[in-house]
């Protein structure tokens, strides 16, 4: 028998619940994507990745049978792309191993690639309807103003406390629609900053709301300063094509670049962009005239890239290092490649400007 708080929780949500796409037709393969896809991303945001990831890949075989290069160029633009490998990488266990079905149990949902604790109780409550409770950030706030826990958010001791409290109020047979309306009473009225209370259906219940507290909790997070890097890319033209290459570095990983490298400390945009060449495709260059200036915060740190205009002298070829792949490729072609946000903002302002 549901609580007073998840009856009423389930009367507003059935009354409110957001239309999304995935709710729609909520196959476990839908509802894996979308859960992997709203990972640090916003509902706005992941829509219409999600719709056009979805025609393309319909189905986990699909997905396994696609390449790893065509997956992250359908991911292109969400960002935190080892999000999409694993996607990709799971797909292939799945069509190995399960015979292309997602297992319901949650403990094997935890042993795909990419799938943590969150993820696989979405799945296994949303999608197989198991009683599983589970923790997103929406689900953590709500929780946390309901008891008015002073603790700070992603602790060992706050989600011990916060899955207690969750799953002493779960509906039997519900926990889908259960976990699900918390989200959406998180994203929709307990908002992080200016909580609706007003609007919400469990204000009664709410002990931050009662003791005045629901813009104190949860505490925020301490701000970090960002370290900050700069970087370099080489502009590199020959014969109506440009030189790419792939990454290699755990970030980005599997997407393209134009050729360049971190600046070491005392080092001039030039000598950095020389050397980088060098040590990847031991190519020498010659650093031309400046082609533009990007900036790109990501989670962990900020980057200012300078690309340059640059020429290769004596008709030297690009000889790969340590495994590195690289390509020339013509310009219509730079939008087959997956890239990340920097890179394409270089790609599309070369598909602007005649340099050929």
């Amino acid at each position: 028998m549901a609580s007073s708080l998840a009856a009423t929780l389930l009367d507003w949500y059935a009354q409110n619940r957001r239309a999304l796409p995935w709710r729609e037709s909520p196959s476990p393969y839908a509802v894996w994507v979308a859960e992997v896809m709203l990972q640090q991303t916003r509902v706005e945001t992941v829509l219409p990745y999600y719709r056009r990831w979805m025609e393309r890949f319909p189905n986990i075989a699909s997905l396994a049978e696609a390449s790893q290069e065509e997956v992250l160029r359908y991911w292109e633009g969400l960002g935190y792309y080892a999000r999409a490998r694993n996607l990709w990488r799971a797909a292939r266990v799945l069509q190995e191993q399960y015979h292309g079905e997602l297992p319901q149990d949650r403990s094997s949902l935890r042993k795909l690639p990419g799938i943590g604790e969150y993820t696989a109780g979405a799945i296994a409550s949303i999608a197989f309807g198991h009683d599983e409770v589970t923790l997103d950030g929406n689900i953590r706030r709500v929780l946390a103003r309901l008891v008015a826990s002073p603790l700070p958010l992603h602790t060992a001791q706050s989600d011990r406390e916060l899955e207690r409290f969750a799953r002493a109020h779960l509906p039997p047979g519900k926990a889908g629609e259960y976990n699900q309306a918390l989200m959406d009473l998180g994203a929709m009225i307990c908002l992080p900053r200016w909580p609706r209370c007003e609007l919400c259906p469990l204000k009664e219940g709410c002990l931050a709301y009662q003791q005045g507290l629901q813009h104190q909790i949860p505490p925020p997070r301490p701000r970090q300063l960002l370290p900050h890097y700069v970087v370099t890319a080489a502009v590199i033209a020959r014969e109506g094509r440009f030189l790419i290459a792939q990454r290699k570095q755990r970030l980005l990983r599997g997407l393209w670049e134009f050729p360049g490298g971190k600046c070491q400390d005392g080092e001039s945009l030039e000598d950095c962009l020389k050397r980088e060449l060098l040590e990847e495709l031991n190519l020498p260059i010659e650093v031309g005239q400046p082609f533009g200036v990007y900036r790109h915060a990501y989670t962990h740190y900020r980057v200012t890239l300078h690309a340059f205009l640059c020429s290769i002298p004596n008709g030297k070829e690009p000889t790969p290092m340590e495994g590195q792949v690289f390509q020339w490729v013509e310009p219509g072609q730079l939008l087959c490649f997956p890239m990340g946000k920097i890179d394409r903002l270089i790609a599309q302002q070369l598909l602007t400007q005649e340099l050929l």
